[in-house]
């Protein structure tokens, strides 16, 4: 039996083919030697607004650096003369590091194309003061270049101008570029003299998006910064846009091992792995459209005969807890530190669990913003803290969504990602006239899901007068906006060539420019437009890199596309190794597409593939089998262990 066919993206049969065009509708870190930080949060201004999360980003962030190797300097609340006396020691530490980084979150602006760091005790008089009386971020710069190796600069700090004032240099609302010789990196929460949401939860947009992907295993750094940028273009509707410089001349991952599997396969595994229906409970309410929500609800509602293969506990395959302990680090859910806690309570993450525990909140306490995010996000804008909704289920509470969004809207009326949360909210509600007008004011103030959203409306004539042509430029300004959806809609728009002129050049460079900014569909579009040769001749070995990098981000069909290319030797040299690795990477993260190709049509795989699987499958302790390349119950067995909490990076290759 052949590998079933799938329907293309443009409707036709694609012969035998790896993938089809989607539309938008570990182990302890290898910890390098000298690696020292300042940290800096200040949020108690005598003189200037007070700003509620920065405390709480110094501590947070002073604690995963901690966790990944950092020799950590924390100051709170600083005044001129206590942060001038934290760069100095910094600067000394500096100096014979191989890693230095120094963070901030509080009040800056910049002056002239100057920036400056507000400290606590800035009282000027007169605009001439402002500039005495604060931190010029040159002093941090020459601070960093004591150091030797790599220096990084994090700034959650481009928030409005706090002091009313105006200087003949011209006192900015956000912070500068910054020029700076080799192997800086600077990282802005927003764009050059832009601002920056300060959160509604306990860290700000960007910090927050910080913490959810610091932790990544063997993640580069340039990898982290994109899922950054993608998570805070999410959660703001594209009002803010991190930015940064980078002069770097070596690859940095803040946390070294073994690439695992997603977050949200990681917590399949654990439910799975141990039964717990609270787990499995929290899989559903976190990934509800999840690759693996049906296992989990067939687990929920027939335990027993819909139990999986493997029943292993996390003491005895985790007996540290620290493979748990990272994945509520990347998730930071406090059930799941809660569940550290009770398994481990003498483990050697517990003071952190505890303080994780402590700090997140129940959604009892959510204040309004978080409250309607989580009840109200498009699925295409999930983030690493909010999963998104889809609509059926949004349709059920969609009152509670309507309450909640009304009052972030009241709360933060400069937002207007509120007000398009609050639009999709009153359509699940069934009032289609009123969501259709707070669209219009969200996309007219710039947000991307609105505009999006009313393209797609205006699209099909769904509750307004069809208007292709007004669609479109909806979809360009999103695209302009650095909205993956809208280049992804208006590339196809471009390839079909219906209500514009055909130019599939400029729809690749708009799938391109999505898959740049972290899209996965967008990548693996382009996966399949390089295997069927539409990049261009000669370039369809190309599809590998485009699916791997999909399934890296999120895609995890990838996974079964790439392996299709390994085992065929499709455009690329055959390696039964890497298509096992990406068969197995599949089994436990799609939907279930891999392990049915494996046991369904295992005779259209290579022998030399099926045994690769088979002892690898072995080497995980699931399989004791012949390892002879035939597929049989025994290796059935192992692999829906495998995808049932059995998964391993350790046994797979990179």
């Amino acid at each position: 039996m052949g590998r079933a066919g799938i329907t293309g993206w443009m409707g036709a049969p694609l012969r035998v083919a790896a993938a089809a065009l989607v539309l938008a509708l570990a182990t302890l870190p290898a910890l390098a030697e000298g690696r020292v930080a300042l940290v800096i949060g200040n949020g108690s201004y005598t003189a200037v607004p007070a700003l509620t999360n920065p405390l709480n980003d110094a501590e947070d962030i002073s604690t995963a650096l901690g966790d990944l190797g950092f020799d950590v300097i924390t100051v709170t609340d600083a005044t001129q003369a206590q942060t001038d006396d934290a760069l100095g020691r910094f600067a000394e530490a500096a100096a014979t590091s191989d890693v230095a980084l120094f963070y901030y979150a509080g009040h800056a602006f910049s002056v002239g194309g100057e920036n400056f760091l507000v400290p606590t005790d800035l009282q000027p008089a007169t605009a001439e003061e402002i500039v005495a009386q604060t931190v010029p971020l040159a002093d941090v710069i020459t601070a960093l270049e004591q150091a030797p190796g790599i220096r990084m600069v994090l700034l959650d700090a481009c928030r409005d101008n706090p002091l009313g004032l105006e200087s003949p240099g011209g006192i900015g609302g956000g912070l500068a570029r910054v020029g700076t010789g080799a192997d800086f990196f600077i990282s802005y929460a927003t764009q050059p003299g832009a601002v920056a949401f300060d959160g509604d939860g306990r860290n700000g947009t960007f910090t927050e998006a910080l913490l959810s992907h610091i932790h990544t295993p063997a993640q580069s750094l340039t990898d982290m910064m994109i899922a950054v940028r993608r998570d805070v273009i999410a959660a703001s509707g594209g009002q803010q846009i991190p930015w940064e410089n980078s002069s770097l001349t070596r690859q940095f991952a803040f946390r070294e091992g073994v690439p695992a599997a997603s977050p949200e396969t990681l917590l399949y595994q654990v439910a799975a792995r141990t039964g717990d229906p609270n787990l499995m409970a929290l899989y559903v309410e976190r990934y509800p459209g999840g690759a693996h929500a049906r296992d989990v609800l067939a687990l929920l509602n027939e335990p027993d005969a819909a139990a999986p293969t493997l029943r292993r506990s996390l003491t005895e395959t985790d007996p540290e807890g620290d493979q748990l302990w990272l994945l509520a680090q990347r998730t930071r859910l406090r059930q799941l530190a809660d569940y550290y806690l009770e398994l481990y309570p003498d483990g050697r993450h517990r003071a952190a669990a505890e303080a994780l525990a402590a700090a997140l909140p129940a959604e009892a306490e959510m204040g309004d913003g978080r409250l309607c995010e989580e009840l109200a996000t498009h699925p295409r804008d999930a983030t690493a803290n909010t999963a998104g909704v889809p609509f059926a289920r949004l349709e059920a509470t969609a009152a509670q969504a309507v309450a909640a969004c009304e009052r972030a809207v009241d709360r933060f009326p400069d937002l207007p990602h509120y007000v398009a949360l609050l639009a999709r909210a009153k359509a699940a509600a069934g009032a289609r006239d009123e969501a259709v007008a707070l669209y219009r004011q969200a996309a007219e103030r710039g947000d991307l899901r609105a505009l999006v959203s009313l393209g797609l409306l205006m699209e099909t004539g769904d509750g307004v007068p069809r208007d292709p042509q007004g669609a479109l430029a909806l979809y360009e300004r999103a695209a302009e906006g650095g909205s993956a959806d809208g280049a992804i809609n208006l590339a196809v728009a471009l390839f079909n060539g219906q209500v514009v002129p055909a130019d599939p050049a400029r729809a690749v460079a708009l799938f391109r420019q999505a898959a740049d900014g972290g899209s996965a569909i967008a990548t693996y579009n382009l996966g399949v437009l390089a295997q069927d040769g539409a990049l261009g001749e000669g370039r369809e070995a190309e599809a590998l890199g485009w699916f791997r990098r999909a399934a890296q981000l999120g895609e995890p069909r990838g996974f079964l596309a790439a392996a299709i290319l390994l085992d065929e030797g499709r455009g690329v040299g055959r390696d039964a190794g890497r298509a096992a690795d990406m068969l197995l990477r599949g089994a436990a993260s799609d939907d279930g597409q891999a392990l049915a190709q494996l046991t369904q049509n295992a005779d259209a795989w290579s022998p030399e593939t099926i045994r690769a699987v088979q002892g690898r499958l072995a080497q995980a302790g699931l399989y004791a089998g012949a390892i002879d390349g035939l597929a049989g119950p025994a290796m059935r067995a192992a692999l829906e262990a495998w995808r049932n909490g059995g998964f391993v990076a350790e046994v797979l290759g990179s």
